[in-house]
């Protein structure tokens, strides 16, 4: 596939998630029957071995297998897609990432070494060696708030400049303040920001999500987008739903304990656009089953926006 430049990294972008069966083994019919859902919703790209996807949680046979599938199905389809090229270790992820390169993505997503924090020169020299690792695949920087090592708007701006190849990055959002740093700074960059938020940062300048909002409801969450541009006060009104959505059934998950992959999980199944399942790999938990139907119910009353016939 065409490698993507940052102008190309717009809209949302849907993950994969690991369908698993009843011995934590992925379940790689549902999983490819997911990836054609997903490249039939409307989607402007797809990607994998996000936190969603559990990249830390899977060995490098099975990362190997979802490139394959993602990567075949995604050409058929003219659909840009991304590989994550992330673990724990660095010298895994090294290897995953020259491995990710091999099928051609549009573009590689990294995260940071997560072990150890680390300063702003070990930021830079580190961006710069996934890169001559990716050859010519370019790279998206995937830097959440659990990430040890938050990078600011100065040392993208630094990071960029020392490696070319970086063209985007997928971050928490901020205030207005932030916004302005990263469009003076860092704005030659995609910019992506969570998708419950989306229509806030479309508003001061971000370009897209790697959308959580889109595991819920992946042609809904391409609607959303859509009416930001034709009508954005009608999609901060949309916003402001799906935090109320948020608030009754993924914040109280949240404060039990459960990750980000049990949470996303669990709205694709709230969603059921896809086999999905809310187990995720031994030893972490899942969302309760009996948390689904309540959720789905509030879903359709506070948002049919986002499910359309």
């Amino acid at each position: 596939m065409k490698a993507l430049r940052a102008v190309d990294v717009r809209g949302v972008w849907g993950t994969v998630l690991l369908p698993l069966g009843g011995d934590g083994a992925i379940d790689w019919t549902r999983l490819a029957a997911q990836v054609d859902t997903l490249l039939a919703s409307g989607v402007d790209g797809v990607y994998a071995h996000g936190t969603a996807g559990e990249f830390h949680a899977i060995d490098e046979g099975e990362f190997d297998r979802v490139n394959e599938i993602l990567a075949t199905r995604c050409e058929a389809a003219g659909l840009p897609f991304q590989l994550g090229g992330s673990h724990p270790a660095t010298p895994v992820t090294m290897g995953r990432i020259r491995r990710a390169a091999a099928v051609e993505p549009g573009a590689i997503q990294v995260i940071l070494p997560d072990w150890v924090p680390l300063n702003d020169d070990e930021v830079v020299r580190f961006l710069a060696g996934a890169a001559e690792a990716a050859g010519p695949v370019p790279l998206v920087l995937y830097n959440p708030p659990h990430a040890k090592t938050h990078v600011g708007p100065e040392l993208l701006a630094r990071a960029a400049a020392a490696t070319p190849s970086l063209i985007g990055v997928k971050m928490a959002g901020g205030d207005e303040h932030w916004y302005a740093a990263m469009t003076e700074l860092a704005g030659d960059l995609s910019i992506f920001v969570p998708g419950h938020l989306l229509a806030t940062g479309i508003a001061h300048g971000a370009h897209g999500s790697y959308s959580n909002v889109a595991a819920l409801s992946p042609r809904g969450a391409v609607a959303w987008y859509r009416q930001m541009t034709t009508d954005p006060g009608g999609a901060l009104d949309v916003e402001a739903r799906i935090a109320e959505l948020f608030a009754r059934h993924v914040a109280p998950l949240q404060a039990a304990g459960l990750s980000n992959p049990a949470l996303d999980k669990f709205l694709a199944t709230v969603g059921d656009w896809a086999d999905v399942g809310t187990t995720l790999r031994w030893p972490a938990s899942s969302a309760p089953d009996d948390a689904v139907e309540p959720a789905r119910a509030d879903a359709h009353r506070l948002l049919p926006e986002l499910f359309p016939a």
